[in-house]
């Protein structure tokens, strides 16, 4: 008799195995209904859009939903029903994922110049990763998605990839930061670029969580110079360390000194004072002492605290 024999949809459900599927259109053939009252579920993470004829219609977070006239007042306004319907309908179900999808991958498919004040224009490559996640599925549906049947994650790498590093020209360029600085400056480059893409990201119904710069590719001059600064500061804090050593030595033998008598002592007691001043002013983090008047043997000048003049020995 020419019937066809309806499927009548009573659970609609999304259980995503996946770790990329940003979009999934639950799978309905040509003779699937949805039945009235039909169980409308929901996860944590997701949210369910009815779409009717192409335009979205019903929007739903996470929650089990019955589906009536009652909670889908804009596809009972597009389908013009009277209230009460209680018939079986026809609409596409739409699932969006909306957690973070993390570890994507971002780089520079070629190395990108930037002018340094030291090397002058230089040509440097970058990579690192980002995350992102769906903050309005509607957006997102109308600007990207369309009517496919899934959509995920590599749909967009490509895309991202192209606003990020033409974001992260901008930032190194504007940023002026020498190439022996961009090492000690990953965090803050970084964050700087996610600032930057926002407007873009924002547009799509999207939003860039965090990026991160992982490695910038100098040329091998600059890295070169930055291995020889790295190599001389070492070598620098050796020399101080050696000759805070040997300062102390100096005073151990000026304390240690029996044959230069009383006069001798004094003269002793007074160069270990101002070598242990000396010392003292070398340290890290150390600065001198403020005057606190003069001696009253030699009139030099007296460091706050001091036990005996620095110059003459004399106690004070």
């Amino acid at each position: 008799m020419g019937f066809i024999r309806r499927q009548l949809l009573k659970v609609i459900k999304w259980d995503d195995p996946s770790k990329d599927t940003i979009v999934y259109r639950y799978p309905m053939e040509d003779r699937d209904e949805i039945m009235n009252g039909c169980q409308l579920i929901v996860q944590e993470s997701q949210v369910a859009m009815l779409v009717s004829n192409g335009q979205i219609a019903d929007i739903y977070g996470p929650g089990e939903y019955r589906l009536t006239t009652n909670n889908m007042p804009i596809l009972t306004k597009l389908a013009s029903w009277k209230y009460g319907f209680d018939s079986p309908f026809k609409a596409d179900v739409y699932y969006v994922n909306t957690k973070q999808f993390i570890n994507m991958k971002w780089g520079t498919a070629s190395k990108i110049a930037m002018r340094d004040d030291y090397f002058g224009l230089i040509r440097i490559g970058a990579r690192g990763t980002y995350s992102f996640q769906v903050t309005d599925p509607a957006q997102f549906m109308r600007e990207i998605f369309g009517t496919n049947r899934d959509y995920r994650t590599y749909s967009l790498v490509e895309y991202f990839k192209s606003i990020i590093v033409s974001n992260f020209t901008k930032v190194i360029g504007e940023a002026k930061i020498s190439a022996l600085d961009i090492p000690a400056k990953y965090i803050e480059i970084g964050e700087l670029v996610r600032t930057e893409i926002e407007d873009d990201f924002d547009k799509l119904g999207l939003k860039a969580s965090a990026l991160y710069v992982e490695s910038v590719v100098l040329p091998e001059a600059v890295e070169e110079a930055i291995d020889k600064r790295a190599s001389t500061g070492a070598m620098q804090g050796a020399i101080d360390d050696y000759t805070r050593i040997q300062t102390a030595d100096a005073i151990r033998d000026a304390a240690q000194n029996e044959g230069g008598g009383i006069v001798g002592a004094g003269v002793g007691i007074g160069v270990g004072a101002a070598i242990g001043q000396t010392i003292v002013n070398g340290m890290p983090g150390t600065t001198q002492a403020p005057a606190a008047g003069t001696c009253s043997n030699c009139n030099a000048s007296l460091p706050q605290g001091a036990k005996f003049c620095p110059s003459c020995g004399k106690q004070l």
